[in-house]
């Protein structure tokens, strides 16, 4: 997202471009309302009257405290993390990190031990550094790389485990920005074509 955001303010300097981060309950009310010209989230975002383009999908992985006993491994399966502690955040990737991992160790049994803290991902990054838990995270969560922790891929017998990003706006929004961007992003992430 970040190299699109640079390309696109790159092509279209006089442009002023603002991002919001908010619950996407929020988000959806304000693209209702006409605040936002477009959303760009994980998951499906049922919305009337909106349009929707499929961009890029990232691999789920485990952030651990660099000693972990994890960590000296290169892929960590979901069934690894059973007596752990995982740390979520209360956004909505948390909420999401959560169903995925409910629905990957369907049994109590098998399921670590979730807390839930109300705090930015970058704070559930320094409790893990702490040896407080363990978390999951999105791919582009580690490009601010922090030295204490370590990041290994989520797999399970089907493989990586990814969460799919889309682009929502109104299907009556006729900013010229919003089509320019929304442009640029068909281009760097062409939909397949249907059938495939």
């Amino acid at each position: 997202m970040q190299a699109s955001l640079l390309e696109f303010k790159q092509a279209v300097p006089q442009i002023e471009v603002v991002t919001v981060e908010r619950s996407r309950t929020r988000l959806a009310a304000a693209l209702r309302n006409g605040v936002l010209d477009v959303l760009i989230v994980t998951g499906n975002l049922p919305l009337l009257d909106n349009k929707a383009m499929s961009l890029w999908s990232e691999r789920v992985l485990v952030a651990l405290p660099h000693d972990h006993n994890l960590a000296a491994r290169d892929i960590v399966y979901w069934t690894d993390l059973r007596g752990e502690t995982v740390l979520l955040s209360h956004d909505d990737a948390g909420n999401e990190l959560e169903d995925l991992l409910i629905s990957k160790l369907a049994s109590r049994e098998d399921r670590p031990r979730i807390e839930r803290h109300d705090v930015s991902r970058g704070m559930i990054k320094g409790l893990i550094s702490t040896n407080t838990g363990i978390s999951l995270v999105l791919e582009s969560d580690t490009i601010i790389n922090d030295a204490d922790l370590v990041y290994r891929e989520l797999r399970d017998d089907a493989g990586p485990s990814h969460f799919a990003f889309s682009a929502y706006w109104r299907a009556d929004n006729e900013n010229p920005a919003r089509a320019a961007f929304l442009k640029l992003l068909s281009e760097r992430y062409p939909s397949p074509p249907l059938g495939h």
